[in-house]
């Protein structure tokens, strides 16, 4: 079974000035950003898709979940600043699922951490980049590999 762990794609810059940060969706670059992960996952056997409530977060796995027939789930233990050991828990719960699970980059290092703590083998690069991937393997309940892959923003850039 298999989890990805997607960062919002790009929400354009944040306004240290604006109290309604959490209702900032996403950018044209980020909704081509979205298009490419739905295009990436859309076979992967993807059965949950759960997000963090912020638009931001939502409209990154809209069109994957729209192009399985899947309702995005909201989930507040994705959330910015959510609690990351409970994130992590979270992701023990679904090991056995083959789901996305969209968060902020607050809260996904932190899993990292977790993951890597706990005996999951990281390879590869690592990293946070808006729109990027983690994909997680587990066997037995035990998540067990992880590895990172970026999602181009650019209109003419090769995706991977």
């Amino acid at each position: 079974m298999t989890l990805y762990l997607i960062r919002h794609a790009d929400a354009g810059k944040r306004d240290p000035y604006s109290h309604g940060d959490h209702l900032r969706g996403l950018s044209e670059d980020g909704q081509r950003q979205a298009r490419r992960i739905a295009d990436r996952l859309g076979d992967a056997g993807v059965t949950r898709v759960l997000s963090s409530p912020y638009p931001r977060c939502v409209e990154t796995v809209e069109p994957l979940a729209r192009r399985l027939g899947l309702e995005v789930e909201p989930e507040p233990l994705l959330a910015e600043g959510a609690n990351g050991l409970r994130t992590y828990a979270l992701m023990t719960d679904l090991a056995g699922t083959d789901a996305v699970l969209c968060s902020h980059g607050d809260v996904i290092p932190e899993v990292i951490r977790m993951l890597r703590i706990t005996g999951t083998v990281i390879g590869g690069e690592r990293g946070n980049a808006k729109g990027s991937v983690w994909t997680i393997t587990s066997e037995n309940g035990r998540l067990v590999a992880a590895s990172y892959a970026k999602t181009p923003r650019r209109p003419d850039a090769v995706v991977r």
